[in-house]
Parts: C-alpha cells; sequence; structure tokens
C-alpha cells in the first residue's frame, strides 16, 4: 500500500498528495524562503487523527512534520518527502469566564484566542501577530504585548493534552506528568503534538489602553537612554517593545526610518497608567505620538498586514542586559542604515513578570536578562535575500559581544543544524536544563519522530 492509500486508510481527515489540485496551497507555509514537496499532507480532522499519522509515518520510515499555524520562520510546518500533519482544521477555544480558563485546540491561531476572550474582557498573553499559531508559540515560549505584565505564554499555562510518538494521549500539568509539562513549556515539540493547551486568562479590555511614540533619527540617543533609565522602576501592568524600522506607505510616518516606542498598559488602573505612560514620554521626548481608542484584537492584528503569508523571512535574536554608549552606538548605526521596507528590529523591555519566574521553572532561558532583540527580515522578492540576510546577520553579530546569552526558538531562523542538533540545543538551553530536556525526549521521543523543529536529540 503506498502513502497516500496508507494514510487515507487511517485518518478522517484530508490526505492530499502532489497530484491535488490545491496541493501548491497546501503545502505553502509563511515563509517563502522555504519551498518543501510533502509526499503528503494530513489535514486532521479531529484528535484521533494525531495518533492515527504519527502512526503512519513511523510505519512508513518517512519524516513527519507537524503543522499549525504555519508562521515559524524556520519552516519547521513542512518536509521533503515526508509527511505534514496539518491541525489548521482544529480550531476550537473554548472560555470559561468565571473561572477565567481557556481551552485551546491545537490549531488555533493567536486571532482566534483572542476573538474569542475579548468579549469576557479577558486575554491570554501571546505574541504579537494574530495569524500566529497558538501551538508553536506556546511550546517555544510566547512573547508578546502582556510578557512585562503576565509573563510568557508558557507562565500562563496550566496543562497540555499531549500525543505521544508512541500514539499515547498523555496529560501533563504540575500534579499530572510534572516533567512533560516542565518540558513543553519551552521545548518546543520535541515530546509530542500537544492537541489543546489550557490557559490562565487576565483581565483585560476589550478597550485598552496602548499607543506608539514616534522619534526621527536625530532623538534616538537621548530616547534609549531615557528607556533605559525609566525601565529600571516598571510597573508591572506596562509592557514596552521599541521598533526600529522603514515604515510602510500606510503608516504615513515617511520615507526615512523611525523608532516606534509601542506600550500596553494591562491594568484598569487608568490613573496610575496615565503617569507611567506619561514617564515613558518624558524619557523620550518623541516627535509624535499615536495614542487613540483601541481593542485588544484591533491591537494584536495591527501588524499583521507587514507579515502576511508568503514573505521570504530571515530572523535573529538574543538577550541582551544594557543600554550603554556602545550598544546604543550599535542600534542607532544599524537602524539609520537600514532605509528599505523589508527588514526590522525589536527591543522587547523584560523584566516585571517574565523576570519573576524562577530561571529553572521552565526551559526557556534568560529570566534576568532586561531586553531581548529581535532582528527580522520580511521581503517579497528573493532577488533580496542576500542582502536583507545580510543585514539580519550583521546586526546580531554586532550586538553579540553585548549578549546575555539567551535566545528564543521561536525568533530562530533556519541555520541548516540538523548536522549539530545538539550544539544548537545546547546554545540555547545551556548544559543544566539540556540535560534534563534530553532525558524527557529518551523517555517520551527515543527514535526522534519529532525531529523536524529546533531538535533536542535523545542522547
Amino acid at each position: 500500500m503506498d502513502t497516500l492509500a496508507t494514510l487515507r486508510s487511517r485518518v478522517e481527515g484530508t490526505v492530499r498528495g502532489p497530484d491535488a489540485v490545491d496541493y501548491d496551497e497546501a503545502r505553502a507555509i509563511w515563509n517563502a524562503m522555504i519551498d518543501r514537496r510533502p509526499a503528503a499532507l494530513v489535514r486532521a480532522a479531529g484528535v484521533a487523527d494525531i495518533a492515527s499519522t504519527i502512526g503512519a509515518a513511523r510505519d512508513l520510515g518517512l519524516p513527519l512534520a507537524v503543522r499549525a499555524g504555519g508562521h515559524n520562520v524556520a519552516g519547521n510546518g513542512t518536509v521533503d518527502g515526508g509527511i505534514v500533519l496539518d491541525l489548521g482544521g482544529l480550531t476550537d477555544v473554548v472560555v470559561d469566564p468565571d473561572a477565567r480558563v481557556v481551552r485551546v485546540a491545537a490549531g488555533a491561531t493567536l486571532g482566534d484566542l483572542d476573538r474569542a476572550t475579548e468579549p469576557h474582557a479577558l486575554a491570554v498573553p501571546v505574541g504579537v501577530i494574530s495569524g500566529t499559531g497558538v501551538a508553536g508559540l506556546t511550546l517555544g515560549g510566547g512573547v508578546g504585548w502582556l510578557t512585562h505584565a503576565h509573563g510568557l505564554s508558557i507562565d500562563n499555562l496550566l496543562a497540555v493534552e499531549v500525543v505521544t510518538a508512541a500514539g499515547k494521549t498523555v496529560q501533563a500539568s504540575e500534579t499530572e506528568n510534572p516533567d512533560l509539562f516542565w518540558g513543553v513549556r519551552g521545548g518546543g515539540g520535541n515530546f509530542g503534538v500537544v492537541s489543546s493547551f489550557t490557559f490562565r486568562a487576565h483581565p483585560l479590555g476589550p478597550d485598552v489602553y496602548a499607543g506608539t511614540f514616534v522619534s526621527h533619527r536625530d532623538g534616538w540617543r537621548d530616547a534609549l537612554r531615557g528607556i533605559d533609565a525609566w525601565s529600571r522602576d516598571l510597573p508591572d501592568p506596562m509592557t514596552v517593545i521599541v521598533t526600529f524600522m522603514t515604515p510602510p506607505p500606510e503608516f504615513e510616518l515617511g520615507a526615512d526610518p523611525v523608532m516606534l516606542t509601542g506600550f500596553v498598559w494591562a491594568s484598569d488602573d487608568r490613573t496610575a497608567g496615565d503617569a507611567v505612560v506619561d514617564g515613558l514620554r518624558q524619557a523620550i521626548r518623541p516627535d509624535a505620538e499615536v495614542i487613540e481608542p483601541t481593542t485588544w484584537t484591533a491591537w494584536q492584528s495591527a501588524a499583521d498586514p507587514l507579515f502576511r503569508k508568503g514573505l521570504r523571512a530571515y530572523w535573529k535574536n538574543m538577550s541582551f542586559d544594557r543600554l550603554d554608549d556602545e550598544t546604543i552606538e550599535i542600534i542607532c548605526r544599524r537602524g539609520r542604515e537600514q532605509t528599505w521596507q523589508g527588514t526590522g528590529f525589536d527591543i522587547h523591555v523584560m523584566e516585571g513578570a517574565f523576570g519573576g519566574v524562577a530561571e529553572d521553572a521552565t526551559p526557556f532561558p534568560g529570566r534576568g536578562s532586561r531586553y531581548w532583540l529581535n532582528v527580522y527580515g520580511y521581503w517579497p522578492d528573493a532577488a533580496d535575500d542576500v542582502a536583507h540576510t545580510a543585514f539580519v546577520k550583521g546586526l546580531a553579530l554586532d550586538m553579540l559581544p553585548h549578549s546575555s546569552g539567551g535566545q528564543y526558538v521561536n525568533f530562530l531562523g533556519d541555520e541548516g543544524s540538523a548536522n549539530d542538533a545538539r550544539a544548537s540545543a545546547l546554545a540555547v538551553y545551556g548544559p543544566a536544563k539540556l540535560e534534563r530536556l534530553t532525558a524527557l525526549k529518551r523517555r517520551y521521543d527515543p527514535d526522534n519522530i519529532f525531529r523536524l523543529n529546533h531538535n533536542i536529540p535523545p542522547s
């Protein structure tokens, strides 16, 4: 029996092969630099299809890629000649507003989640692009507009349901299979396919206090110095992300590079929020500001047009602790050089609730870091691959001497590291966490069925 026939005999969902009319559409992922041709794509119709597809991949000896939102910059949701398990049809989100608990199916996006929680004036800390899959984002950590207020997505995870390499469904939480629960909170999809996530939600909105300060080049140095001083005693409800880019025309900010300081105040104490925002305003002394009434879903999707599906992408990231003269000079110089649309970089102000979690509580690294740098390319034309990738690598290399050692797997591109996966994992997690993650891998996936990810080898 061939691959397609085997899969069709075992799953309820749709099975597509290279001869399908919509094969190219089905195999496409967000990052168009990753162009792979699977032997089969399984669009799961239910949770039972997860175990069936895992079993078929094992029996057929084919590599298995697991896709939720397909937004991963490294392109781990696809594979040449193997099977793609597409969870994108499993999008249920169930909200218990009284308990402030939300159960999310494996294929839901951040937009699905936000639209479900917003009517209840609740939010779960997730990322910043609504088309991102909840599953991949959470398994890597989950950095976004509520990180300083409530921590990472994994810090708000209460329980998961995992389908293992053996096809067994396992529950994991602080009290049930706690080692596995520790591992999935930052260890990626190395231990199985998470079929559902249960989160703690927090009061927010639906109207939110959020906005952006705009700074032109002459003011960048002083603004960064001001942010460094102002953020040292920052109240938890305030999350700040500083972006450097040449804005697209629809932003109506001109054609030169700008510094955009975005914030979200995650508290209903507007008076306290006004004082904090005014402190930020005084620290930056911006050239303009955009602070208008908005909703949580509108704010969460505001950057979506920049990161539409089918763009070419390459990213780098690192944690660092100082906005001093050396790092500010690098940031400002690179920001001035970035005179085109198609690359950008963010500085996330960390600490707060993120830093209040013990370093060994999850695999996620760098809990003591003050800042996190994400350098990202997002361009449509293959002719720009070399130049834009070089910019991303160059800025990351410039900042490397100032890194505090943390890397976030969701902000890592495809480094071609399959031949040295352990070294790559060591660079992310460090020796103590990697030892613990490796033991979990040996227990739950000794044959490395789940290897199309930022892999943790079982040996």
